[in-house]
């Protein structure tokens, strides 16, 4: 028997068979009084149930304002949920990464409950749009460990741990002797919060205010424009509390210590190398022979940089106008160091943005584009 070649669809075709499949259950299962017990309109919102699979039912779509019929455009937002055509971001997306790293047998590191919860909607010119929040890329949980890290360090001389021998040993020297470093687990948190030593008051009083979520303050993020590595050290923080805003400057004293300076290195694990170039694969036609596969036989779509530096700051306070200032402090220092514009930037400071020409550079025709509203067009290849 001929094995059945399954073709695979294009975007549209897929939309168009999920349209059609949506409307065959709905038949052959007889939902529609089903549907009407629980209060739809079907004229209505079946049709919003297939514009949020397939986009406008429209053919002339693209020539209106508001192109759907099943909701009006007050909620707008309701069709970037299911099948998002301004960003691609959706719950179709997150279906596939779930379903993809179940059978590839990777963990799932996108935890969409998160992003639910730090999720609200907004008006961007005169319409509504989901819009997560900034520190959904994953600067609370490093402020976090910052935060545990500072209690340890203050309960390093008084924590004792007993390891081989009897010999007593601090948790930072606690990897000197396995027998100590096995008794080093999570449960050292819990033994500092809830002791009642004496020496061990400011450090319980950190471990505190993490439970009442007292973190440090992210001011923002940035890299470097240039390929100059960045090196973590002390002089990273210093150099941000000597940044004093040139342009109005706030009149808070900001200490070197109470910044935290935080450089993420990201590469594909070979620094600016592409680790493809160097792994072998054999092929079909002669599992036994090696070969190299380049990167122009792989798609043209692969990056030409292979390595990263993200550069985040955050600060040892919980006072508003303390942060506002640290932040201006962190905007200047990015322009006096040629790094990027950090994401809220235009927000937090824009006396000192404009000042920074690179920061400002974008044409005419971009900002042009960017107000024109955008449309799927109708190819060939889709009759």
């Amino acid at each position: 028997m001929a094995k059945r070649r399954i073709l695979p669809l294009c975007s549209a075709q897929h939309e168009t068979a999920s349209v059609k499949m949506f409307e065959h259950l709905v038949t052959s299962n007889k939902l529609e009084e089903v549907m009407k017990s629980y209060g739809l309109v079907l004229e209505e919102d079946m049709l919003f149930i297939k514009e949020q699979i397939g986009g406008p039912v429209d053919e002339t779509a693209c020539e209106k304002l508001w192109p759907y019929h099943g909701r009006p455009k007050e909620k707008s937002f309701l069709y970037e949920i299911v099948a998002n055509k301004k960003n691609g971001i959706d719950v179709d997306k997150w279906d596939y990464f779930a379903r993809d790293c179940h059978h590839l047998g990777i963990p799932n590191n996108f935890d969409y409950k998160r992003l639910l919860v730090f999720t609200r909607v907004c008006e961007v010119k005169n319409q509504k749009h989901i819009c997560p929040r900034d520190k959904c890329f994953g600067s609370s949980e490093l402020t976090r460990g910052a935060r545990i890290t500072e209690a340890f360090q203050k309960a390093d001389k008084c924590f004792k741990i007993r390891g081989s021998g009897g010999k007593v040993y601090q948790i930072s020297t606690a990897m000197e002797d396995m027998e100590a470093y096995t008794k080093l687990t999570d449960s050292i948190y819990l033994e500092i919060l809830h002791s009642s030593d004496p020496e061990l008051e400011e450090a319980r009083e950190v471990l505190r205010k993490i439970e009442r979520r007292e973190l440090y303050k992210f001011l923002g993020e940035t890299r470097p424009e240039t390929k100059k590595e960045i090196v973590e050290n002390n002089s990273l923080a210093e150099s941000i509390a000597n940044a004093k805003p040139e342009k109005d400057p706030p009149d808070v004293e900001l200490k070197a210590e109470n910044f935290i300076v935080d450089v993420i290195n990201m590469d594909y694990g070979m620094k600016e190398q592409n680790p493809i170039d160097k792994v072998h694969f054999y092929c079909k036609a002669d599992p036994s022979k090696a070969v190299n596969i380049s990167k122009e036989q792989v798609s043209k779509f692969l990056p030409i940089t292979f390595t990263e530096q993200v550069i985040r700051v955050y600060y040892k306070s919980q006072d508003p106008d303390v942060i506002s200032a640290a932040k201006q402090y962190f905007i200047q220092w990015c322009m006096q160091n040629d790094f990027t514009k950090p994401q809220d930037g235009d927000v937090v400071a824009p006396h000192l943005t404009p000042m920074k020409r690179t920061w400002n550079n974008m044409r005419d025709d971009e900002h042009k584009r960017a107000s024109e509203p955008s449309c799927k067009q109708r190819l060939p290849f889709d009759e």
